[in-house]
């Protein structure tokens, strides 16, 4: 158990201990998830969690945004790297991080304990890939702006994207099925899906306005 956090410890590294933590035990209790586990954890009491996340609901959600927002990196505006470089490093973050063992067998509980707690299940989704999927959808419409991609509706072109990026391994992996779990067959399968993708949905001729 680690000492009470003091209030002279950075914000942000007392913060990222809270939601270490937090990925920790989710991959060992699912939703089943308490924040006494998480105090004691992490050495300090459950009133100092309460008051700096405000509820186990928030803590969880603050922890998903921040992999999200991991995962979503590459996709910063006004990138000038080529669209499949850009396309390429996104979806390499995206399986890397799916296909972690500790993620893994957070998404199999949490799926588990889906139909018990419902709200919070729902929340988590919409924190987590509904948000990374609006995120990626801004990164296309801005590239569409560009003159990059051609037009189409953007939240159809990134759940398509996603879709083509995870294609059935995380299926297996909930299975226990063989998978792509070795970095040069997860990457060979990124760039199969990237560069599907941008023969579907390539830059407008150049004087040709981009609409379909």
């Amino acid at each position: 158990m680690h000492p009470e956090t003091s209030d002279s410890a950075p914000v942000e590294a007392r913060d990222q201990r809270v939601f270490d933590a937090v990925r920790e035990l989710l991959a060992v209790q699912g939703m089943h998830l308490s924040m006494d586990a998480v105090a004691a954890h992490v050495g300090c009491s459950k009133q100092t969690l309460y008051s700096r996340y405000g509820s186990r609901r928030e803590l969880l959600g603050q922890v998903v945004r921040q992999s999200m927002s991991a995962a979503a990196a590459p996709l910063a505006s006004g990138d000038e790297r080529p669209l499949r470089e850009v396309l390429l490093d996104f979806a390499l973050r995206y399986l890397e991080h799916r296909s972690q063992p500790r993620n893994r067998q957070t998404a199999q509980l949490i799926a588990a304990g889906a139909a018990e707690f419902r709200e919070e299940a729902r929340l988590l989704y919409q924190g987590g890939a509904e948000a990374l999927r609006g995120q990626l959808a801004e990164w296309i419409r801005t590239e569409m702006a560009r003159g990059r991609i051609i037009h189409d509706d953007p939240h159809f072109i990134a759940e398509m994207l996603v879709s083509m990026i995870a294609g059935q391994d995380f299926e297996r992996q909930r299975f226990h099925a063989p998978c792509r779990d070795d970095p040069k067959q997860r990457r060979r399968w990124a760039e199969f899906a990237v560069d599907a993708f941008l023969r579907a949905f390539p830059a407008p001729p150049a004087g040709i306005p981009g609409t379909r």
